[in-house]
């Protein structure tokens, strides 16, 4: 079991109106730089926060299907929730926060931008079924360098078990890509972060670290991770036939009093990973077929009964 390693962040109050020396600023960037992770103090008021939590239980309900608003299930510990930007305020002030957008402008520059904006609900289970990687998204063929592309996440429960790791001081050392546990075996058990804690707690990592999700997944795990990276970095091409980077779907009840750098970092006009009349090529399962052939019977007959029920009344009218 890897010990839990101090990475504590200032739970001041008075930091929840983010204003934040720039000294803090510099310290909790120079921490991301050096170790690859750092923790955050508090990022939101206990009302935002608890609205964004009913918010996402809600699409936890069920399998999104047909008109129905829910979870994707593409494997089987995770429900998916895509796109949480749509679901509440709080979800869209904590993607452009004050202190957020401080320390990626000082860590990737001028040009990054939200990319892509999620969370999932882990089931508990004892497999490691997320092992040790680092994210790859970028066109490593061709890439001339190690693009740099943070993760903001948060946990929206209570995380005791099943905890996000990071290896400190991994980043930025080669391409991203799966890692085999024998390859950190002899890591120092100093350098090896596990985040345990109360729902709330955020933390920004590189993705060119070496993480993994915990093992064994004790109890059910809520959590959002946001990813910021540069928009004109190419895509590897995995990415794009999945249309993973799409442009970023929103609530236009959430974007009012928006800054000129808030519309940026949200993607407002930018096409670069746009593409036109997308249509996944993946081919629905024999079961969804079977489903969705059965739910069109289900409308047929229901209709037919209408119109049965509909000419028996004028029949004794």
């Amino acid at each position: 079991m890897i010990p839990t390693a101090d990475l504590s962040s200032t739970k001041d109050p008075a930091l929840d109106g983010y204003a934040l020396e720039q000294s803090e600023v510099d310290r909790l960037t120079n921490e991301l730089d050096v170790k690859g992770i750092v923790g955050l103090p508090n990022l939101l008021s206990g009302e935002q926060f608890c609205s964004m939590q009913r918010a996402f239980a809600v699409r936890l309900r069920g399998m999104r299907w047909n008109n129905l608003d829910g979870y994707q299930k593409t494997e089987p510990y995770r429900h998916m929730v895509e796109d949480v930007l749509l679901l509440d305020q709080g979800f869209v002030d904590l993607a452009i926060h004050p202190l957020i957008k401080q320390i990626l402008t000082s860590y990737l520059g001028h040009n990054y931008a939200l990319t892509e904006a999620k969370g999932w609900l882990s089931l508990p289970t004892k497999r490691d079924f997320h092992g040790w990687h680092a994210d790859a998204w970028y066109d490593q063929k061709n890439a001339k360098q190690i693009f740099r592309e943070v993760k903001l996440a948060v946990y929206l429960t209570d995380v005791r078990s099943g905890a996000f790791n990071f290896i400190k001081g991994s980043h930025r050392k080669q391409h991203p890509r799966q890692v085999r546990n024998e390859e950190v075996a002899s890591v120092d058990r100093s350098q090896l972060v596990e985040l345990q804690g109360p729902a709330g707690n955020a933390f920004l990592f590189d993705t060119s670290g070496i993480h993994r999700q915990g093992v064994p997944m004790l109890e059910r795990r809520q959590a959002i991770f946001y990813n910021y990276h540069d928009p004109d970095v190419p895509l590897q091409e995995e990415d794009i036939r999945y249309y993973r980077y799409h442009p970023l779907l929103l609530n236009a009840a959430f974007l009012g009093n928006l800054s000129e750098e808030d519309r940026r970092i949200l993607g407002f006009g930018n096409k670069t990973n746009y593409c036109p009349a997308f249509y996944r090529q993946s081919k629905p399962s024999i079961l969804y077929s079977g489903v969705s052939s059965a739910y069109s019977a289900q409308l047929r007959l229901r209709n037919l009964n209408e119109r049965i029920l509909a000419r028996l009344k004028r029949t004794f009218a």
